[in-house]
């Protein structure tokens, strides 16, 4: 748990204070049981904006928060750890007083969400989608780990981020959303990201890669859906999602023919569909 003796806190309009002391700018659209979204590596909540608008108009009470250095969330300079990042997830549960959470994480957030389930356990969370999943259960190549990617091809690409982060993602973007996505949601995505720290994003790539959470997958113990693209360059399906869901005691998979990582916004019609379904089948 976390270790601070502060309380989290609603410091004013759409911003709570953690314990450790980031604000974290939030948004609350709808009334109803709470779906709680996790932006993705260097993204913030404006990212879930074609969930958040259509389900808050359909019944469904929609949250979601920047990270910590990310959009409109303070940049406290640390807490780049996943113990941390968890711990940020339940102040922000708390000071909302939420119950019966839908947690729906996309990429780098699936981390997020398994760390706050083996932390902080399962008393608030009703089911969790974890879409595009990208950090579990383990990337990096070991011994025991031998379809993972080398630690060498990481530090390169980590390498060109800090480099260059705006010129990373102009190379990336079209394999990210696929072919006949407009340039002006390219470009929204970018400003996004740039808005994120250059240290929290190297950070976050490297506990990313180098954190294993095949031990923890077995622990959780709420109803879990992994939607996943097959064209996912990103976060490779066989990489990451169905190894997920083959550890994860009765995760359901469904994957997405010629889904890129962008699922969000390039299948966003299905997306949406499939999550009200989990939703209302509890799951």
């Amino acid at each position: 748990m976390s270790a601070s003796t502060r309380d989290a806190h609603i410091l004013g309009p759409n911003t709570i204070m953690t314990a450790q002391g980031a604000a974290l700018f939030y948004r609350d659209w709808g009334t109803g049981d709470p779906n709680l979204f996790l932006a993705g590596w260097t993204l913030a909540s404006d990212m879930w904006a074609y969930q958040m608008e259509p389900l808050s108009r359909q019944g469904f009470r929609c949250i979601a928060f920047d990270r910590r250095s990310h959009g409109r969330s303070s940049d406290p300079g640390r807490g780049y750890d996943y113990e941390t990042l968890a711990d940020d997830l339940a102040d922000v549960i708390k000071a909302l007083g939420l119950e019966s959470v839908t947690l729906v994480g996309h990429s780098f957030a699936s981390g997020e969400v398994v760390r706050y389930l083996t932390r902080h356990g399962s008393d608030r969370i009703a089911r969790v989608l974890l879409v595009a999943p990208a950090a579990i259960p383990f990337l990096l190549k070991a011994d025991d780990n031998p379809t993972g990617i080398p630690g060498s091809a990481f530090e390169k690409a980590r390498g060109a981020i800090l480099g260059d982060f705006a010129g990373w993602m102009e190379a990336n973007t079209e394999p990210y959303f696929g072919p006949g996505t407009s340039p002006l949601m390219i470009d929204w995505t970018v400003r996004m990201m740039t808005q994120t720290s250059l240290l929290a994003a190297g950070e976050l790539n490297r506990i990313q890669v180098t954190t294993d959470f095949r031990p923890e997958l077995a622990r959780l113990d709420v109803p879990v859906l992994i939607i996943h693209g097959d064209s996912d360059a990103s976060a490779p399906l066989e990489l990451t999602g169905r190894p997920a869901a083959s550890l994860i005691p009765g995760a359901r998979l469904v994957v997405y023919e010629g889904g890129p990582h962008g699922l969000y916004f390039t299948h966003r019609e299905r997306l949406n569909r499939d999550l009200v379904e989990f939703i209302r089948n509890g799951g």
